[in-house]
């Protein structure tokens, strides 16, 4: 693995001189075997720019670059640039919630410095020959902290009135809370509407693909 950028400006460029590269490339160099298809390895993509990148936060709670405390997402676009997947940010807490603020969580501080790698994702293109993108260092608007934070009190505020179940796609404009689980036999544990409490999957959050989008937009055009 490379070892951890010493600056925001060194991070940036060497995500810039992986741009254009294809993953086959990266993970030869990296030593690293490309699986035939996402389907079973979702994270092989992030991980295999994590080892180019000197990331070093593993699977920490952290950002990605935490000396940096910057966040580093891919994020697969379609041939016309548009985002196709939503984007998971972090898991959410589903017990000890009371007393959360926006300020202190997890959501805000992933988000606070986000390294956006753009990389190819349309299906037919197989993954080895898929190439890496140009990248962005990002960091939210007021207008864009504020609608995450609105989403996010209102998807909390849920957890804590024991109501997690009644949550589904429609919640949140920019942020929504969805399984996350590799199967449905990976529980946890959270509150019913009753305040007894209940096995149910865990939770993630993502940012919808309008609100990644709208980043790239800006950022590109």
């Amino acid at each position: 693995m490379k070892s951890e950028p010493q600056s925001e400006l060194e991070l940036l460029e060497r995500a810039s001189n992986i741009a254009g590269i294809s993953f086959q490339e990266l993970a030869d160099e990296a030593k690293i075997e490309v699986p035939p298809d996402l389907r079973r390895d979702k994270g092989w993509v992030g991980q295999l720019l994590e080892w180019h990148l000197g990331a070093t936060a593993g699977s920490k709670p952290t950002q990605d670059f935490e000396q940096l405390g910057i966040e580093l997402k891919t994020i697969p676009i379609s041939y016309s640039g548009k985002p196709l997947e939503t984007t998971f940010v972090c898991v959410a807490p589903l017990v000890g919630v009371h007393g959360l603020t926006w300020e202190t969580s997890h959501v805000r501080n992933k988000l606070s410095r986000v390294l956006w790698v753009p990389v190819e994702g349309e299906r037919e293109i197989p993954l080895a020959e898929r190439r890496v993108g140009s990248p962005l260092i990002w960091s939210p608007s007021e207008e864009e902290e504020l609608q995450l934070k609105t989403d996010w009190e209102e998807l909390m505020e849920m957890i804590v009135l024991g109501r997690v179940e009644q949550i589904n796609a429609r919640h949140g404009e920019m942020l929504q809370l969805r399984p996350k689980a590799a199967n449905s036999r990976v529980l946890t544990e959270a509150y019913g509407a009753s305040g007894k409490p209940i096995k149910t999957l865990p939770r993630g959050f993502y940012l919808r693909t309008q609100f990644t989008a709208r980043i790239l937009e800006q950022h590109y055009i």
